[in-house]
């Protein structure tokens, strides 16, 4: 028996208990004892079943790059490990301390944004309404499990190599809650799928989510684009580069590691999700990189660490560092289902209007 299936049979109980608690607090909702909303806004929101690494980040991104211009939107995200608490908007430090590390890649990559973090979405969302210039268009990440929202659009992640239908509940196994919670969902992306499948495997695939008659799915792979330098500047081809230090402190550096490794020699040097780097981890970057072989090597990290290592730029701790991020982002695979983008924006273009024409008619516009 391997080491993880005995740590899951020990945790067994501990499953249990966790499951019971899921049941009653779903239960509470069903009953109406705990009140779900919708809010007077459209929302989009993006979530998984499964404990980290499913791709909401970067669905995210796909998704601000399509509206975003057209509409006024904010996104809007509890904010997971910032320091402070309540309802806080990005103030253009996109500050990993002040907002979270996602909420900050955010602000960083759509300068024009509106950015905000609170615990309870519910109230986030009426501060961003409340605002002077207040958005058509709210977009949520991890919210599958904050039921106390009910979004426009509700999208679930699930990865192709770890669908829930392969997985258990915590601690047993990797899933937050049972795996009929995917019926709330409106549309099902399969992420960091092959950018080929064989119909006959994405037919059966696609039998075993076994989708709701209300409910799309589709299908997505990732595409890597070239290094960027930490502080800005011109992109770096990989082709170029014989020899990479790939940093992480991510849930499920994999993807990355296994790119690279197609590209150029890789060396990985991984950290705890979310993991704050200090003085010993760069002297330790430091000594690693020093050792690379090749004269055309850098040290390579992802977006979300990026942010990290930026509130270290007022510091000497970088001083001499080639440190280039990876620029990740979505590619959603043509399906049975239709277009995603058309799906996506018929729903939002009609809600927007909708609204748009209820406010004007509430204030006599």
């Amino acid at each position: 028996m391997s080491f993880r299936k005995t740590i899951s049979w020990v945790l067994f109980p501990l499953t249990v208990w966790y499951a019971v608690g899921v049941w009653l607090r779903n239960m509470m909702f069903s009953l109406g004892l705990k009140r779900q909303v919708a809010p007077p806004v459209t929302t989009i929101g993006v979530g998984n079943l499964c404990a980290g690494g499913a791709g909401k980040t970067p669905m995210v991104e796909y998704l601000l790059r399509k509206f975003s211009d057209r509409y006024e939107t904010a996104f809007l995200s509890r904010g997971y490990r910032r320091k402070t608490t309540g309802f806080v908007l990005d103030d253009g430090s996109h500050s990993p301390s002040r907002v979270g590390d996602e909420p900050a890649m955010i602000g960083y990559k759509f300068p024009n944004l509106t950015v905000a973090v609170c615990e309870k979405r519910v109230a986030g969302v009426e501060r961003l309404l409340a605002r002077d210039l207040p958005p058509q268009l709210v977009v949520l990440d991890d919210v599958f499990q904050h039921r106390y929202i009910k979004p426009t659009i509700n999208i679930l992640l699930t990865e192709y190599d770890r669908p829930w239908f392969k997985d258990c509940i915590m601690p047993y196994g990797d899933l937050r809650e049972f795996r009929s919670a995917y019926r709330r969902a409106n549309i099902i992306v399969v992420t960091k799928a092959p950018q080929q499948i064989d119909p006959i495997e994405r037919h059966n695939f696609v039998a075993r989510l076994k989708l709701k008659s209300y409910q799309k799915v589709f299908f997505s792979h990732v595409e890597y684009r070239d290094p960027i330098p930490l502080m800005g500047g011109a992109p770096m081809p990989l082709s170029t580069i014989d020899h990479v230090l790939a940093v992480t402190g991510i849930a499920n550096p994999q993807s990355m590691l296994q790119y690279l490794a197609t590209q150029c020699k890789t060396t990985p040097l991984q950290f705890a999700d979310h993991h704050r780097f200090g003085a010993s981890d760069i002297k330790r970057m430091r000594k690693l990189f020093g050792q690379l072989e090749g004269s055309r090597k850098l040290i390579l990290t992802t977006e979300k660490d990026a942010v990290r290592f930026r509130e270290l730029k007022g510091t000497d701790l970088l001083a001499g560092l080639p440190i280039y991020s990876l620029p990740i982002e979505v590619c959603i695979h043509p399906a049975s289902d239709g277009d995603f983008d058309h799906t996506i924006e018929s729903v939002v273009s009609e809600n927007v209007s909708f609204l748009d024409r209820m406010h004007k008619t509430k204030f006599n516009i």
